[in-house]
């Protein structure tokens, strides 16, 4: 009946010759009905100079190929620049994303490159360092940071330092000490300073392999491909402070840490010591530099980490097939629930900072190591996948937004399919296919649930669009991503949600039928009458009249006071 109602009330509309903006009718005319995209199309959004940014994640192998070599690479990256930002956060055709993370691209003998070989160079699959450059000033040009993805936990075996501590052993067979503090001798150290780097022992154990040719074991909780670093040894330290200093000042704006709470196995306080030691060394280099790490814990455990002073910590208690977004959408957690977890996370991570630190959050919803989202939802017309996506694109820190997933790409099962080519095109004879990737050695067949790229960027209702609105919005209203979230319970039940973040009132309907909303029932909302943005995943759009708001189903209104 609502639909109906609607359909008919626009064709007066028309008839009457009054479709115009809300703001240009006369008195006693009833409103405009203004969709998601014409609504949002009048925002400035305006490039961020903190912290609090959009960050694009990219797997550079599955990206774009611009040799035809199936593989990904940095030029192929930089040709698509433009659509994760334009240098125009205005144009309809680019994300406006406004930070870019790299997943590893050192030298490494595997597709994934998280065992690394050197920790200053290129890895020729990708290019040059030359092109890395290239890169760095394009992004710098838009208004963009760069991050690299940086795994100091473990190298490769392959990285000289332990290929110099495996040549070592196996010529010269050292003779153990009783205590693992005196494995080696002054003389073993003076021979080879590299014997320090990692952490070895005499007897087998659970994340240790034996270095073949020897008696010795080398820790490894990985995999045996990647030996942990001893990260008490202060020349490793030093050697970390210089890789960072290296990138640093060449330009790159930050780090993604890799696996922080790995840093001392079993002992979270040493990895929080070492991290307040990588943090200030970073800072004493680049004071504005940006820091994230991978703490792949409960939300109480990771919490713990901001007092090393670092900026973000990934916030995985809402991501993921179980986390709080996908449950929300699901319906197993209430929208009053999901309200309640903003509200108690940013009172959280305030108090673990430590003074005169700013904990920004790091918000997202899937990653490399999750399954992706879209395979989330059985029967999705691809309004809980939108839906997903508005919820993580709408907290507060530097929201993280997974390559294709603004697609709606799949993958599940095994990490190469997590890691899927970018789906530019379905067409053999479009331009945009010369971009296609391979995709990593092993990945079996992925089925895409939704349209490539090119089809979906001509359809205002499908994922794509949904995600650049909801990316517009972010860097339209500074208090979405900076502001502090104060839940209206009484406008706030299992299905809808309202809160205000400073400026702004955010609505949000998590469920398919839509909800009604009064404003006037709340003193918290007094003065939000503007209807300033909308996403919606369907052609019914958001309505607010006076004080009486309506949202469709899965729909998230953005209100601002009345002049």
């Amino acid at each position: 009946m609502r639909k109906r109602f609607l359909l008919l009330l626009a064709a007066l509309i028309v008839l009457a010759g009054c479709g115009k903006r809300t703001e240009d009718k006369t008195a006693g005319e009833a409103p405009a009905v203004l969709s998601m995209e014409t609504l949002n199309s009048a925002l400035t959004p305006v490039a961020p100079e903190d912290k609090f940014r959009t960050t694009y994640e990219v797997f550079v192998y599955s990206f774009a190929d611009s040799d035809g070599d199936g593989i990904g690479d940095l030029a192929g990256l930089r040709s698509k620049l433009d659509y994760i930002n334009s240098g125009d956060l205005a144009d309809r055709t680019s994300l406006g994303c406004t930070s870019l993370w790299l997943m590893p691209v050192f030298p490494s003998p595997t597709y994934h490159k998280y065992d690394v070989t050197d920790y200053r160079a290129i890895d020729p699959q990708y290019g040059t360092m030359e092109e890395f450059r290239a890169l760095l000033e394009d992004c710098h040009a838009r208004g963009m940071t760069l991050i690299l993805d940086l795994a100091v936990n473990h190298t490769s075996v392959e990285h000289p330092w332990f290929a110099a501590v495996s040549e070592y052993l196996r010529n010269h067979h050292p003779q153990a000490g009783e205590d693992s503090l005196s494995l080696w001798t002054e003389e073993d150290l003076e021979e080879c300073p590299y014997l320090d780097y990692y952490n070895f022992r005499t007897e087998a154990g659970n994340g240790y392999a034996q270095l073949p040719g020897t008696e010795y074991f080398y820790e490894c909780r990985f995999w045996e491909g990647m030996p942990d670093l001893n990260l008490d040894c202060g020349a490793v330290r030093e050697e970390i402070r210089d890789i960072a200093r290296f990138w640093l000042e060449m330009g790159v704006d930050g780090f993604r840490l890799d696996a922080v709470t790995s840093y001392y196995t079993e002992s979270g306080e040493d990895s929080i010591r070492f991290l307040t030691w990588f943090n200030e060394a970073v800072k004493s280099i680049k004071p504005d530099a940006y820091l994230v790490g991978e703490a792949w814990e409960n939300q109480q455990v990771y919490a713990r980490y901001y007092a090393s002073g670092i900026d973000s910590l990934f916030d995985f208690g809402f991501a993921g097939q179980d986390g709080i977004i996908a449950g929300t959408v699901k319906g197993s957690r209430g929208a009053d629930s999901f309200a309640a977890a903003l509200e108690d996370e940013e009172a959280l991570y305030a108090s673990a900072a430590p003074d005169g630190c700013t904990a920004v959050n790091a918000p997202f919803y899937t990653n490399h190591d999750m399954a992706r989202s879209a395979g989330y939802y059985a029967y999705d017309d691809g309004s809980k996948t939108k839906l997903a996506e508005g919820l993580n694109l709408l907290m507060t820190g530097n929201a993280f937004l997974y390559y294709g997933e603004e697609l709606g790409m799949k993958g599940s099962g095994r990490d190469e399919n997590k890691r899927a080519p970018m789906y530019w095109t379905a067409d053999p004879e479009s331009p945009d296919a010369e971009y296609l990737c391979a995709g990593p050695p092993e990945m079996e067949e992925v089925k895409m649930k939704f349209p490539a790229l090119d089809e979906q960027a001509g359809d205002e209702l499908s994922v794509w669009n949904y995600c650049r609105n909801a990316v517009r919005i972010r860097n339209s209203f500074p208090s979405v991503a900076r502001g502090r979230t104060e839940v209206i319970e009484s406008l706030t039940d299992k299905n809808v949600c309202v809160f205000t973040r400073d400026s702004v009132l955010i609505a949000v309907n998590t469920r398919e039928e839509p909800a009604a909303v009064s404003l006037d029932a709340d003193p918290a909302a007094e003065g939000y009458r503007s209807l300033a943005a909308m996403l919606t995943t369907g052609e019914e759009p958001v309505e607010l009249s006076g004080a009486e708001l309506t949202l469709p189903g899965y729909g998230i209104a953005v209100i601002t006071k009345s002049e």
